[in-house]
């Protein structure tokens, strides 16, 4: 209760004991006596409340000084008589600048509203609840909740309002910043792309500061500039033309403060700011007022700011910066991936744009290359035949060498061509032609020259083994025979070779696989592990079923391969052969060389139709870089003793997982 309450209440009894006394007698000493004994007591008990009154009044300031909402006593035309230390606390106002004013608090948008929840009070004359805003003395708008009651000084005349205030601005705050949090977090994904992830992040940093526009700044290392990439503003050309934006890294402006300090920038007023740039707001078109930035981190680098510009209510505060420094924490990282994302679908994009270009040039130079190439053989066969009216045979060597290397360079022509199979040849189908409509007068000129004979049906079927397109044909294969009949095929192609084949063949459901595919991973496999085992060792190839599949494996007791080029054993065009030590020796010879092609080509088999093939090796221990030699025979070898520390000293082993026929149909 007011002071003014006790002098109320004062008066209202004093008033009532001294009211008119009725016309009586002439009153005798021993009443009148005793009339002022009764007096004398009033007086004391009066003296006594009044004394409890003022108790009481302490207890009540105590009781509103202790409660931790700001709590205010106001006259029914709102000036103030009372308000507590946490309403200073909250505000700003100490009780010398408000008592007998009114409190200048309200937003100028809600002078109206407030008028109306007044009228009610008073009308009601009961305790409500009302959420709306306030301001501060620095000018800064809370979330509050106001509840309030009238009181009464005497009868049931309103004496004023009782007003307990409660500040929910940091609750509202965390609420907001744990829902655009969830949001953001869980919205991210939906935007791989670098641009949409930004203009999203601005967009929800825009409403959740309350701004009028927010901007991601990233800066370009390469190019030591600052551009904006994430962009929210209210007009949509604001947005088109910040994004055409770029300025040098070292401008004197906020971003470029932010980034060179790794901290934080609170401006309430950019024209009191010494080293705000207005560069930006020349080229837009726009005032800036106030900013709030802070740096976006990848790690221990910063990689750009994030900005909200322009609070729409209030000023930018300590609760929008850790807001800020929350969301900028979780963005750096997406930003991080999306633009290796973007790199990477880039180079993706590239690559696949060089590797159709590559497909192109291979496919037009194995065409090309396959004519000049026959057309040497032939002519090495001619030469052959005219040179071998000679007495003196040392050509003989030339010649062989000759064919051998261009045999490898049609070998290489025909792996290309299973890799790439998509081929049309113009060659074959125009030979054909030639050869159909002018078969006649070929065959004459050839009788006059070589004499009569079938040389046309030679001819053509030189053409059709030369540039016929070649189909294969899936159809069902039984392994268990079909391999033993291939060793069986090139075990006359390496008899100066001392190597042990050793076959472990169970009987096994049919494969359903293009012959000439069978007997090119057979035969390959077979070839690649004889020539990367030393004289006297060992070749180990098994046959057999495991549930709906069929097993070919190639073991060979060789010098292993590196760690290294297992990575890129199936690469194509790749040797596992120190560059410096690799040559190119006859087929099925120990460490031949080779192309490099035959491990891509069975890959790609593979994928066309329906096998698996993986690889395991061991490099050799006694030779286990890449650069070491092996002498090629097991007893030459200088760090082993018998052949079984050698053989068991590393080997590869390949191992090929077919489906059976019926599962592959």
């Amino acid at each position: 209760m007011t002071r003014c309450s006790i002098a109320s209440v004062r008066s209202e009894v004093i008033y009532t004991r001294w009211e008119p006394m009725p016309i009586m007698e002439q009153p005798t000493y021993q009443e009148l006596t005793e009339r002022v004994r009764e007096l004398e007591k009033e007086l004391a008990d009066l003296r006594h409340t009044q004394e409890e009154l003022r108790r009481t009044e302490k207890r009540y300031r105590t009781f509103l000084e202790f409660v931790p909402y700001a709590v205010a006593l106001l006259t029914l035309d709102g000036r103030v008589t009372f308000v507590n230390s946490a309403f200073t606390e909250i505000f700003g106002w100490t009780p010398d600048e408000l008592i007998g004013q009114r409190i200048p608090y309200i937003p100028q948008g809600l002078v109206g509203e407030t008028q109306e929840y007044l009228g009610r009070l008073i009308e009601n004359r009961v305790v409500m609840r009302h959420e709306t805003k306030r301001l501060t003395k620095g000018g800064r708008v809370l979330d509050v909740v106001i509840r309030a009651a009238v009181y009464d000084a005497f009868a049931s005349t309103p004496a004023g309002e009782l007003i307990i205030i409660r500040d929910v601005t940091r609750e509202k705050r965390i609420a907001q910043h744990n829902a655009a949090m969830l949001r953001i977090s869980t919205g991210l994904h939906a935007h791989p792309d670098l641009e949409g992830l930004l203009d999203y992040i601005s967009s929800e940093v825009r409403v959740l500061v309350n701004a009028q526009g927010a901007i991601v700044v990233l800066r370009d290392e390469e190019k030591n500039e600052l551009f904006f990439l994430g962009v929210a503003y209210d007009d949509s050309d604001l947005q088109r033309k910040a994004k055409e934006i770029r300025y040098p890294a070292d401008n004197p402006g906020v971003a470029a403060q932010v980034i060179r300090t790794g901290e934080p920038l609170l401006i309430p007023d950019t024209s009191r700011f010494e080293n705000y740039s207005s560069f930006v707001d020349q080229q837009l078109g726009y005032t800036t007022r106030d900013i709030l930035a802070v740096p976006l981190r990848s790690g221990d680098h910063i990689i750009g700011v994030l900005l909200a510009l322009n609070k729409q209510e209030g000023i930018f505060d300590q609760t929008d910066v850790e807001l800020l420094m929350t969301v900028a924490g979780t963005l750096g990282l997406s930003i991080e991936n999306a633009r290796f994302a973007d790199q990477i679908r880039r180079a993706y994009m590239e690559v696949s744009s060089m590797n159709r270009a590559k497909d192109k040039v291979i496919n037009h130079l194995s065409h090309e290359l396959k004519t000049p190439i026959s057309v040497l053989l032939l002519s090495l066969t001619i030469l052959s035949r005219k040179l071998a009216e000679l007495s003196d045979r040392s050509w003989q060597n030339t010649i062989e060498r000759a064919r051998r290397n261009l045999d490898r360079l049609m070998e290489i022509q025909y792996q290309v061509e299973d890799i790439m199979r998509e081929r049309p040849y113009p060659h074959y189908g125009i030979l054909v032609s030639l050869l159909d409509a002018c078969a006649d007068e070929l065959e004459v000129l050839i009788a006059e020259e070589v004499g009569e004979g079938p040389a046309v049906v030679r001819i053509r079927r030189r053409i059709d083994a030369l540039f016929a397109p070649r189909e294969s044909v899936p159809e069902e294969i039984r392994l268990d025979a079909f391999v033993p009949d291939v060793l069986e095929k090139i075990e006359g192609l390496f008899p100066h070779r001392e190597i042990h084949v050793v076959t472990d063949i169970a009987t096994v459901s049919p494969v359903w696989l293009p012959p000439d595919v069978a007997e090119k991973v057979v035969e390959g496999l077979v070839k690649n592990a004889i020539e990367n085992t030393p004289d006297e060792g060992y070749v180990h190839v098994r046959v057999r079923g495991k549930e709906g599949r069929v097993i070919l494996e190639v073991q060979d007791e060789g010098v292993g391969i590196t760690a290294e080029n297992q990575r890129r054993i199936f690469e194509g065009f790749f040797t596992t052969r120190d560059t410096m030590a690799y040559s190119s020796k006859r087929p099925y010879d120990f460490n031949a060389g080779g192309k490099g092609v035959d491990l891509l080509r069975m890959k790609v088999f593979g994928e066309r139709y329906g096998f698996e093939i993986d690889m395991a090796s061991i490099r050799c221990r006694f030779i286990p870089k890449e650069a070491d030699e092996c002498p090629g025979r097991i007893s030459a070898c200088r760090f082993v003793r018998n052949g079984a520390g050698c053989r068991e000293s590393g080997g590869t082993t390949f191992r090929v997982e077919f489906p059976t026929a019926d599962r592959r149909k």
